[in-house]
């Protein structure tokens, strides 16, 4: 009975996150209805090969041609059988509540589990949950698909949640969480996440370090670092199948260094990706006040003409324009919508900076402070490009606003903090009052200052990038006007908002001012607070994640119920591997292609490096000649000259889906596909990179393969001319595994239609030879005389072994969290036992 009531507020807390979970998405989830997003739909067409080969083989292919001729599944919802037990374990946390309920039941839960490390009562753990969980990024990126980065930083917290209980002393139980939850928070798949909350993970480290030192403990705060080092090592391990295989073929990536040498050297970094692409999505200077106003720079981008507030203000003669232009006017190329904190919540954390006391304190002030600079990107290029160039793996990682999430941790941790102070000692407010109104003038009265004096703030209402668009769409005698009342309406849709987190403030602050002076229960104080930010931060998420964004269950499945006719036509080509070109659409953009065919463009965020510079460089070109000669020969690519397309040739696109009028499409035959495989006159060796994708401007991929020199043992030069009677011929094709008959009574050099990857192994008549990389991305190898069978396979070594290490790790987990039972078990036995 004495444990039950233990435990009665940490369930009663439970059953509530679920309650609220379940409410914000009714009646959608009543109705089975889902989110029909981008990415996810995306992610259905590039994994339909894979799934395919799954269903009828009983395994998992590394390997998928779906998308860009070809590239590793390693980043498409990697799947190892060593994390199949954490997918169950997974379903046990999150209660096998319904899809999107979940989702923000974890947020929830995980954060609650953290301040109870910290040793937060449960109502008060409650109210922190709800602060951090309803922080509006997360639910915008629920809306936009990205899943797996808000599971990610979900696992999040209780995994520091581990960090705070083994510097408290509970070594084994904070060692199993932190592992646990590392583990569970890398299956999730989001590295950038997983390393942003690093840099917290270190602040709070040197923070316990600090208290250590001055409380002459540090032998035991460094048996603690010791535990959860073991302990991160044990939740990396379970999955280095999945952080190895990525970590190789990151550097095949767009992630990874090019060997190019371009001329805007200064935007090129040593590894990773390029400065201007890191820092494209860079949070403006003036747009950190949506912290505490969220429609500072309008929110997102959505057209102006939904926003009611804006419409108020609206002239009549400018409707049509205002359908065209968004509501958000920063500097980002566009948004889904700002970072919200919440406005009482910033008046909170402000709060603690004055009350909360210890090292703890300034660990989470230096996150937040260090998160938003580094947020601003391109707006503060000092600090960014010292990170790019001397941080190790910064480069790796685009969008560096979403570094605001550290902030959105850091700011509801010591906003609670804050909190409990003022719960525990009613008597700060009489102490220390000068802190509670310097802290309500810099929120609450800074809000009043933004309703009351906008154009003060913020002078200009129009990003760079739309004001150059209107200039040059609308001569300037007739845009200023028209500036003018987009001035007023955007102003309207700002002020708004300010006065909104003003009287959010105002609340918050009078009823803990009421409580101080003893005329409230601290019961109360809590509830109504929990009540005030629940409200608040509600209404700014419906604006992100809202009902009528929900579509039948199936809608998502709609690209791939039946395929067109045109794919219908195209799917009467019984030939084994070929690649299809869809014109109809944004080639690189989707994967609804994917579904049905090999698809010479696609949709990932980490595709091959050099298959994406041969998109820029050669086959976006290719296209572009398409869309201006097929017209004139009326889609006949007979009459196209082989020459306008050898890049594509040289892929084997057998088909290229091109658009008509009235959104049909037609397939075009293209005769002058190369083929699964063929032997070349000549190999033409290069120096470099640069040689080697200049040199297919000017060559015929059919007669002669273009070599790095690097690669010359194992093309080869070819010792013969082609001849009539040389043959090879794809005769088995698996994703992973392909093999061709050969019969050429000279032999030479072959070059294979299929992408280049370190990790393929190929065979002559069982007996595995190298082979090379012609053509740039393409794989060639010299072949004797003779009849041979040619086989190539993906089956990595490496998967074997990490495999290994990771089952090993899960019963080094498994055996810790027994040893747990057992000693709180033989505990409290001999607790009774004394009694």
């Amino acid at each position: 009975m004495n444990q039950f009531k233990r435990f009665l507020p940490d369930v009663i807390a439970i059953v509530l996150f679920v309650l609220i979970s379940f409410v914000y998405f009714l009646p959608a989830v009543s109705e089975g209805r889902i989110l029909a997003q981008h990415d996810a739909v995306a992610g259905i067409g590039a994994g339909h090969e894979m799934q395919d080969y799954l269903e009828k083989t009983g395994e998992r292919t590394r390997w998928t041609n779906a998308i860009f001729g070809g590239m590793p599944t390693y980043q498409m919802s990697p799947s190892y059988d060593s994390t199949d037990t954490l997918s169950f374990i997974q379903k046990i946390y999150h209660l096998f509540l319904p899809t999107y309920v979940w989702y923000v039941f974890v947020m929830l839960l995980g954060f609650y589990i953290l301040l109870r490390a910290f040793d937060f009562k449960a109502w008060m753990a409650t109210l922190g949950a709800v602060i951090w969980a309803f922080s509006s990024y997360f639910f915008i990126i629920i809306a936009a698909g990205h899943i797996w980065k808000f599971v990610a930083l979900a696992y999040i917290p209780p995994t520091i949640a581990g960090m705070v209980l083994a510097y408290r002393g509970k070594y084994l139980w904070g060692g199993i969480v932190t592992a646990l939850f590392v583990a569970l928070q890398i299956t999730a798949n989001h590295p950038q996440m997983s390393y942003y909350f690093l840099f917290v993970m270190l602040f709070m480290a040197i923070a316990y370090g600090v208290s250590a030192w001055k409380e002459k403990q540090m032998p035991r705060f460094l048996k603690a670092s010791g535990v959860l080092v073991i302990a991160g090592l044990v939740g990396v391990c379970i999955n280095l199948s999945n952080l190895y295989h990525t970590y190789e073929y990151s550097k095949e990536t767009m992630r990874g260094k090019s060997e190019l040498v371009k001329e805007n050297t200064a935007d090129q970094t040593d590894s990773g990706l390029e400065r201007s692409y890191i820092t494209q999505w860079s949070y403006g200077i003036g747009e950190t006040f949506s912290l505490l106003v969220p429609n500072v720079k309008g929110g997102a981008s959505v057209p102006l003409a939904q926003n009611e507030k804006a419409m108020e203000k609206a002239d009549p003669a400018y409707m049509g324009l205002y359908s065209q232009l968004g509501q958000y006017w920063g500097e980002q190329p566009g948004t889904s919508g700002p970072v919200y904190v919440g406005a009482f919540v910033m008046f909170l954390f402000i709060l603690g900076l004055f009350l909360v006391k210890g090292p703890m304190k300034w660990a989470l002030v230096a996150g937040t402070v260090f998160s938003i600079l580094l947020s601003w990107g391109h707006n503060f290029m000092g600090l960014t490009n010292f990170f790019i160039d001397y941080i190790p793996m910064y480069s790796k990682f685009r969008a560096v606003s979403s570094i605001l999430v550290i902030a959105e941790f850091t700011i509801p941790l010591l906003a609670i903090m804050a909190l409990k102070e003022v719960v525990e000692r009613p008597a700060l407010f009489r102490e220390r009052s000068r802190a509670f109104y310097i802290s309500f003038v810099l929120t609450g009265g800074l809000a009043l200052l933004f309703a009351l004096a906008p154009s003060f703030f913020f002078p200009s209402y129009v990003s760079t990038m739309e004001m150059s668009a209107l200039k040059q769409a609308i001569p300037a005698d007739q845009l200023a006007p028209i500036l003018i009342n987009l001035e007023d309406m955007r102003q309207a849709i700002f002020t708004s908002d300010a006065w909104r987190s003003f009287f959010i403030v105002l609340i918050g602050f009078v009823l803990v001012i009421i409580y101080c002076t003893k005329r409230m229960k601290a019961s109360v104080l809590i509830a109504t607070l929990t009540l005030l930010c629940l409200a608040d931060m509600w209404n700014v998420n419906k604006r992100y994640l809202y009902d009528e964004q929900f579509v039948a269950k199936g809608t998502e499945m709609q690209p791939f119920m039946q395929p067109s006719p045109t794919d219908k036509e195209i799917l009467k080509d019984q030939t084994l591997d070929y690649r299809v070109l869809n014109l109809s659409v944004n080639t690189f953009n989707e994967n609804n292609t994917a579904y049905w065919h090999k698809s010479i463009g696609g949709y990932h965020a980490a595709k091959l490096r050099r298959y994406q510079e041969i998109i820029e460089e050669h086959i976006q070109g290719e296209i572009a000649s398409l869309y201006d000669k097929l017209p004139t020969v009326g889609g006949d690519m007979e009459q196209v000259d082989a020459t306008l397309t050898p890049v594509l040739n040289m892929l084997n696109t057998r088909y290229i889906i091109f658009p008509l009028q009235g959104g049909n499409t037609v397939p075009l035959f293209n005769p002058h596909a190369l083929g699964n495989a063929w032997f070349v006159d000549e190999v033409k060796y290069v120096d470099n990179a640069n040689e080697e994708i200049e040199a297919l401007h000017h060559n015929n991929p059919a007669l002669t393969a273009v070599v790095d020199k690097k690669f010359a043992a194992q093309v080869k030069q070819t010792d013969a001319q082609r001849d009539s009677l040389s043959v090879i011929t794809l005769i088995d094709y698996q994703p992973n595994a392909l093999r061709y008959e050969v019969d050429s009574p000279q032999g030479g050099t072959v070059v294979f239609a299929e992408i280049y990857y370190p990790g393929w192994r190929s065979y002559i008549d069982g007996q595995e030879v190298e082979h090379g990389r012609a053509d740039y991305i393409l794989r060639a190898m010299n072949v004797p005389s003779g009849k041979h069978t040619i086989e190539f396979k993906f089956d990595p070594q490496s998967l074997h072994v990490t495999e290994a290490v990771a089952f090993t790790a899960l019963a080094l987990l498994a055996l810790g969290v027994l040893a747990a039972v057992l000693l709180r078990i033989c505990k409290k036995r001999r607790a009774e036992v004394k009694q």
